[in-house]
């Protein structure tokens, strides 16, 4: 067997956001107000189904396991995505690349379950009002929720035993701000069909499945409300189900757009704005749009910061 003189790649460096010197102090201000209001969004979504009591249902139980992968996974980007802003050196080693791709590749596995997790419990809920109790039980949500997180990280660890058992022994510089599936198997001096047809295969499978239920879900649903007879009944639940929905809308969108196009397809600047808003936009929006259009939220937070303005107040009067 012949051997090849081969240099293997301890270290990558991102060509990051390709912003010029004048829009990084405002980029810089942007993401952390963004990272910020994602920290306080979900820790507080977190935080009120644990303390209210009457939020204790499956719905919000699914809620809440959203809102903490939604936090993990943002901070496995965020953070170094604002260093690299104001570094001269946007690098990360071999290992840290592993590692930060592996979590976020789990965590938005994850989060593509819980959704369909949730549109079932949706339906559920809509079309089997009577039943839902005994249908939905804790146990049977926390399974769904441990089922959810299983697989996501063991896709997870299939993606990550594929791509970096690849040789990386030419280019170091990944054309992103963080690690990715496909500006890393660019730069790969190894033959890269094998995690293609990985990467697809799975983000089909997940996908397929988790639209699918979701489709059905919903056509179910939309059936089931267009049945019945009180106007107010419709209204109320189309607004229960139309927060989830969007959420449900612009995840998948995003996540089709990057990893569903040819191999072939360049890297370009497009995919970089598309691949900030599906790792750091998401996972802020998510929380604003479920307490926004969430009546039982907006009544839980009215109530609390009522609460809260009163304690002040008497305070400030001792």
């Amino acid at each position: 067997m012949e051997l090849q003189n081969v240099t293997k790649i301890t270290e990558f460096t991102f060509t990051g956001l390709e912003a010029n010197s004048t829009q990084v102090p405002f980029l810089f201000i942007f993401f952390l107000l963004v990272y910020l209001i994602t920290i306080f969004g979900n820790s507080g979504m977190m935080a009120l189904v644990c303390i209210t009591p009457h939020l204790q249902t499956p719905m919000y139980y699914f809620l809440g396991s959203l809102s903490m992968v939604d936090l993990c996974y943002s901070s496995v980007i965020t953070p170094k995505m604002l260093a690299d802003l104001v570094s001269r050196m946007k690098s990360i080693s071999f290992i840290g690349c592993a590692l930060q791709f592996f979590f976020f590749a789990a965590f938005a596995g994850t989060e593509s379950l819980l959704l369909s997790c949730m549109s079932y419990d949706r339906y559920v809920a809509i079309c089997h009002p009577l039943h839902y109790s005994s249908i939905m039980t804790k146990d049977k949500c926390l399974w769904l929720i441990l089922v959810s997180f299983s697989a996501g990280f063991s896709q997870s660890s299939v993606q990550t035993q594929c791509i970096f058992s690849l040789e990386f022994c030419r280019l170091s510089q990944l054309d992103h701000f963080y690690c990715d599936v496909p500006p890393l198997l660019k730069i790969s001096c190894s033959e890269t069909f094998h995690c293609d047809m990985v990467t697809i295969f799975i983000i089909c499978f997940f996908g397929l499945v988790s639209v699918v239920n979701i489709l059905v879900s919903y056509t179910l649903i939309v059936s089931s409300i267009l049945r019945m007879k009180s106007a107010a009944n419709r209204g109320r639940a189309f607004s229960t189900c139309s927060s989830h929905l969007t959420c449900v809308c612009i995840f998948y969108c995003t996540v089709f757009f990057i990893y569903l196009r040819s191999p072939s397809s360049s890297f370009d600047r497009q995919d970089k704005m598309a691949s900030v808003f599906y790792t750091v936009i998401i996972s802020m929006l998510n929380p604003l749009i479920y307490s926004l259009r969430n009546q039982e939220v907006k009544k839980v937070l009215h109530r609390l910061t009522t609460q809260c303005f009163s304690t002040i107040n008497s305070t400030s009067r001792c």
